[in-house]
């Protein structure tokens, strides 16, 4: 998902304040709960992003969701993303608020692609690995992709490493195709 400039500045004075307050965990949580609302509800991320609902249309359903079931302070940020008409930057919002925290907390999103799974302790091993790798801490997502025939493929934010099979096999073809000219 692209991010804008606006979704980030959001995040980052959300998450600015969940500091000051000492709240960042609590706020982290809120910010999930409205991130798993919004991924079940795609009607609801709709009817937040439509430029043709009226703002107070928009406020009373953020009021009626969220009011009960987050902290005062997430609240007070919903009422102002509202008062404000950001609130069709949501989504993007609380994506961004969590990209921050993995920041703040020196955690890094890594995805590893596996042509079979991987039992717990294989997946423990290679977190750990990664972890030390790193020097931070790892959000790993394993990924079972059969097309990769065997090894491992990494990809940590724009870099991949690349250890498949299937990835090998490429590169042996091209160097006979290349070879046999």
């Amino acid at each position: 998902m692209q991010i804008s400039k606006a979704a980030r500045r959001y995040a980052t004075a959300l998450l600015q304040l969940a500091i000051e307050r000492d709240e960042v965990q609590v706020i982290l949580n809120d910010v999930q709960f409205i991130r798993n609302t919004l991924q079940d509800s795609r009607d609801l991320t709709l009817f937040l992003r439509s430029p043709i609902i009226n703002r107070d249309d928009k406020h009373a359903v953020l009021e009626k969701l969220f009011r009960e079931e987050v902290q005062e302070l997430t609240y007070l940020f919903l009422k102002l993303m509202a008062r404000k008409d950001r609130e069709n930057l949501l989504e993007q919002i609380v994506e961004a608020f969590v990209d921050k925290y993995n920041e703040y907390a020196g955690i890094i999103k890594i995805d590893a692609y596996v042509a079979q799974d991987l039992s717990d302790d294989q997946a423990t091993e290679l977190k750990n690995a990664l972890e030390k790798e790193t020097q931070k801490k790892v959000d790993l997502k394993i990924k079972k992709d059969t097309s990769l025939k065997g090894g491992l493929a990494v990809r940590i934010k724009d870099t991949v490493i690349d250890g498949t099979v299937k990835h090998k096999i490429n590169q042996l073809e091209s160097l006979f195709s290349e070879s046999t000219v």
